[in-house]
């Protein structure tokens, strides 16, 4: 808080103030004026800056170097300090008064200054180091922009911090890897010593916002243990009475990403506080230095980035899908993490409860876990020991714990950067299934899951409709892929999207080639086709089924409404879009028990789920779909590569029929990929207001 106090001038004696860099003084020369005095006249050690406003300078005496000013109007007189003060009283501000038609003054009011530096500095300019504000106004404010301004702040995602109850604890040890996420900030006061001593310092916060970060100072005898001054339940820290200069350097964490009842926006103050003599007189408050930090939000990565690393379930059941995918992970130059699984849960929770984001500021980007956990101990969950070196964890709890839920992240895809009618979103935006209309039916993913989606700001979340399938989770009907092109026109991306449409066309096509009595899984075995309720019919009995047709068009309008939103909430248009060959079946709800059952009937893909891919640049795997042998070819396999192949993808499909509509589910539920983080810097673009 800049202050400016007011000072009034007296003829008796020097009046003495304290001025702290930053803070304006404003001077009442008309206060003490002599009798019959109509001008003044005024100057100031070097480490003075005088500024007069709101009159024009009077008229000199012939000879006369120094400006005189009217005392007939109001002049605001404002004195700020340059530089602090090398002994107390150490700079002076002289004012003098002049008769008409006088050379010399008739008297002169003395103001003895003693000026001193507060100084509480970030990374105000997302640089990557703390610097010293121009406009120490501007610390205050946190600006979003290409122009903007403001510290940034990482969440702790460390793993091994999760679960522990620090939150009273007075030190902290950190590995020094672990100290490059945290933000600095700094603390410097100069001033004569025989001034400071009069005040103390006070470093402080909200009690609200103490909760959503915390501060912490290094001790002198270790470079890896730290004191905690500010966090959860210590909202102020007083710093030991003032000797000398001070400079000291905080470190700064916040515990929570933002969410609906937090904006992300987190200040630290320090106060300087005059200490009275008469212990029967209340404190002063003299100066506070604020600064503003935003803590950086969680960013979802799309598909069409490049791949880092896969984490893959190594269990029995998927054997065939583990070694295709590390065949493509070889190709796409990223490495392959196990995580063995508990095999009562078999691999579902490593896609559909946890995503791979990351967050950022400008001295650290950290890549992360967000875990939407179903079981609610931490033992319970392999991802976490599993990670590699420094990646994080955070848990975002949700109510829902079944397995076929739509509270989860699985619920969520992220697209491509996009630019819509004039609007940009460079970091994409993100893609939430949910069911459209009230229906005590109806399943949605959890109000404080999609607050905190909505809460990160970045990626304005898009909602689409999905209660219609099984699972409820938009990647069984559609899917991101990159493309090279990225010419006038082109997105740089195409999405995929299912069609019962395009597969019964396809299947037409075949029936009056001659091939009509080809058969679905041929290659599959019977028990694997009786465990998963399908039989290998053949391509005539497939069209002649008019009720399979009538769920089909079904399907077909539910995946048509999605379009339309796509197209008008990403800028798409129909050469963005491919559509991918696929029949789905109406079946009533799996893995609840029967007293949960309703009337309703979903949509579950009928053969392996072609959208359902592993995208690795241009090599994909994809659910081989063990569509009908037509010249030793499988036609669903050969359309597709038809489709992608000349865009410069290779095509992989993966043979693991065991995967399928088991209760594994498809498998790329058994795979997730961390991605290369976007280019684009977070804090550059300028969101969208907030509701």
């Amino acid at each position: 808080m800049s202050f400016q106090s007011i000072i009034h001038l007296s003829l008796d004696s020097p009046v003495r103030a304290l001025c702290v860099l930053g803070m304006e003084i404003c001077l009442d020369v008309n206060g003490c004026t002599p009798e019959r005095c109509e001008a003044f006249t005024i100057s100031s050690s070097p480490g003075v800056s005088v500024d007069l406003h709101g009159t024009l300078p009077g008229t000199g005496q012939e000879g006369t170097a120094v400006t005189r000013w009217p005392l007939s109007n109001p002049t605001d007189v404002l004195v700020k300090m340059t530089c602090p003060s090398s002994a107390s009283d150490g700079d002076q501000v002289l004012v003098s008064y002049y008769l008409p038609d006088e050379d010399a003054p008739v008297a002169t009011a003395v103001l003895r200054l003693t000026g001193i530096v507060v100084s509480l500095d970030v990374d105000i300019y997302r640089s990557g180091q703390v610097e010293i504000a121009s406009d120490k106004q501007a610390k205050k404010n946190w600006v979003w922009g290409p122009s903007g301004w403001g510290a940034i702040l990482l969440v702790n995602c460390s793993p091994a911090d999760k679960g522990q109850i620090i939150d009273q604890k007075t030190t902290k040890v950190f590995f020094p890897e672990e100290i490059k996420s945290l933000s600095q900030m700094t603390l410097n006061v100069q001033g004569p010593g025989a001034t400071l001593k009069k005040y103390r310092l006070v470093l402080h916060t909200s009690e609200e916002e103490a909760r959503k970060a915390r501060v912490y100072r290094p001790q002198r005898d270790s470079s890896s243990t730290f004191e905690v001054l500010l966090g959860p339940g210590q909202c102020t820290y007083t710093f030991a009475p003032l000797e000398n200069n001070l400079k000291e350097t905080f470190y700064v964490e916040a515990i929570e990403f933002p969410s609906a009842d937090f904006s992300g926006l987190i200040s630290y103050s320090v106060s300087l506080v005059e200490e009275p003599q008469d212990p029967s007189i209340p404190e002063t408050l003299v100066y506070k230095d604020t600064v503003v930090f935003r803590v950086a939000p969680c960013v979802f990565i799309p598909s069409t980035q490049m791949p880092l690393e896969v984490y893959l379930c190594r269990e029995l059941q998927v054997q065939g899908f583990v070694n295709t995918v590390m065949e493509l992970s070889e190709k796409s130059n990223s490495q392959v993490a196990s995580v063995y699984e508990d095999p009562n849960r078999l691999g579902r929770w490593l896609q559909d409860e946890m995503a791979f984001c990351y967050t950022q500021a400008p001295h650290k980007t950290l890549s992360l876990v967000l875990d939407t956990p179903r079981v609610l101990t931490l033992e319970d969950f392999p991802m976490k020991y599993s990670l590699s070196p420094g990646v994080g964890y955070v848990i975002q709890c949700t109510k829902d714990h079944r397995v076929a839920s739509m509270d989860s992240i699985g619920n969520l895809m992220v697209s491509p950067p996009v630019k819509v009618e004039g609007k940009e979103y460079p970091l994409g935006r993100i893609l939430i299934g949910s069911c459209f209309y009230p229906s005590k039916e109806g399943r949605d993913m959890s109000k404080a899951l999609r607050d905190f989606l909505y809460a990160q700001r970045v990626q304005a979340p898009v909602e689409l409709f999905s209660d219609w399938l099984m699972v409820g989770h938009m990647d069984e009907f559609m899917c991101f892929i990159p493309t090279q092109d990225k010419s006038e026109g082109e997105k740089g991306f195409r999405l995929l999207l299912a069609s019962p449409s395009s597969c019964y066309r396809l299947f037409e096509e075949k029936q009056k080639e001659g091939y009509g009595d080809m058969a679905l899984f041929e290659e599959v075995r019977e028990d694997q086709l009786l465990s998963n309720g399908r039989q290998a019919n053949t391509i005539n009995q497939l069209l002649a089924d008019k009720n399979m047709r009538k769920q089909n068009d079904y399907v077909e309008k539910c995946i048509n409404l999605n379009r339309d939103i796509l197209k008008k909430e990403l800028g798409l248009v129909e050469r963005d879009i491919i559509d991918i060959p696929q029949l789905f079946c109406l079946e009533q709800l799996t893995n609840v028990p029967s007293s949960e059952q309703t009337g309703k009937f979903f949509a579950r893909p009928y053969f392996p789920d072609l959208l359902q891919m592993i995208v690795m640049g241009k090599n994909l795997g994809i659910p081989k779909p063990f569509g009908p042998q037509i010249k030793g070819t499988c036609c669903l396999e050969e359309k597709i590569c038809q489709l992608l192949e000349p865009l410069g993808f290779k095509c992989t499909f993966i043979d693991d029929f065991d995967c399928y509509l088991t209760e594994i589910g498809d498998f790329c539920a058994c795979a997730n990929i961390r991605r290369v983080p976007f280019a684009f810097k977070w804090w550059r673009m300028v969101p969208e207001p907030q509701a």
